[in-house]
């Protein structure tokens, strides 16, 4: 059994850890570059890796104990994917934990999100990523990674950060005034105060690795030109984090690559991050 970071097992505990880490490595319908169900392992060899002293925070969020489930191993078919993630998350919703989510591809967070807004009267869905990810279905499945927030554009508040792909069939799934496109937000930060007034008081945060710059993570299924960059992310998470309730995340795509393991690192930090800002001040 893997233990988070590497730190001793007090900390990594079920019955003591307050953080709940479920891994879904599946990688079945992605289109173009393969690989996002090796991603956890590399996260988290990574993870054992990293300093664990927060310094923006001046914590140490691993002392809240993060412990790793067993991994998500359906793979069957995008159906199943969706039906066992779904069923599972809602088992885990009832634990009473803070629950995090990694992939695997973007279709994970199907299953993941419809649990959430179940749950969660009145629930917002933040969006980052470089894609629009709104199609009904796609190559024959509404289970697809292409798919994987259009469910939740129908069924609770979405609001779409660092877009810069999107088919035109998408554009009339847009929630008016929800869609923070890259290239607007370039040169300035007025979209950082713009989209969070847009959230409700509950946010369900998911993060597909493409919306950062390929400079800075290049493994990735389609890494698009002119991302997010390292600081304006975490400056803004830490506003969401502070300013609304995030009541759980997911981070998806990662495809690691043996010349890129920046990446790896990228993810693991940012993992680390969003706990750090999740758990700042005591909450």
């Amino acid at each position: 059994m893997r233990i988070y970071a590497g730190v001793e097992d007090e900390w990594g505990d079920y019955t003591k850890a307050r953080i709940l880490l479920q891994s879904i490595p599946y990688d079945g319908t992605s289109t173009w570059g393969k690989g996002a169900d090796q991603g956890f392992e590399s996260f988290l060899d990574a993870t054992d890796n990293m300093e664990l002293y927060d310094i923006e925070t001046d914590s140490e969020v691993y002392k809240q104990g993060v412990h790793i489930l067993d991994p998500i191993r359906e793979d069957s078919s995008p159906e199943a994917v969706f039906e066992t993630v779904y069923k599972k998350t809602q088992e885990l919703l009832k634990t009473g934990k803070y629950l995090s989510f990694f992939g695997g591809e973007h279709s994970i967070s199907i299953g993941v999100i419809k649990a959430f807004y179940e749950h969660h009267d009145n629930l917002s869905v933040l969006q980052i990523d470089a894609h629009a990810d709104l199609r009904p279905d796609y190559h024959g499945s509404p289970y697809n990674h292409a798919c994987a927030v259009y469910d939740a554009s129908q069924n609770c508040n979405l609001v779409q950060v660092g877009i810069r792909s999107m088919d035109a069939d998408e554009k009339q799934y847009v929630q008016e005034g929800n869609c923070f496109y890259a290239h607007e937000m370039w040169g300035h930060d007025r979209w950082m105060d713009e989209s969070i007034a847009r959230l409700t008081d509950k946010v369900y945060l998911t993060i597909d690795l493409d919306a950062f710059d390929p400079s800075i993570l290049a493994a990735t299924g389609t890494p698009e030109p002119g991302g997010m960059g390292w600081y304006e992310t975490l400056k803004y998470l830490r506003r969401v984090f502070r300013e609304k309730e995030v009541v759980g995340f997911d981070i998806v795509e990662l495809a690691p690559e043996k010349a890129h393991k920046a990446s790896n690192f990228l993810a693991a930090k940012l993992y680390y991050k969003l706990l750090s800002y999740q758990f700042e001040d005591g909450k």
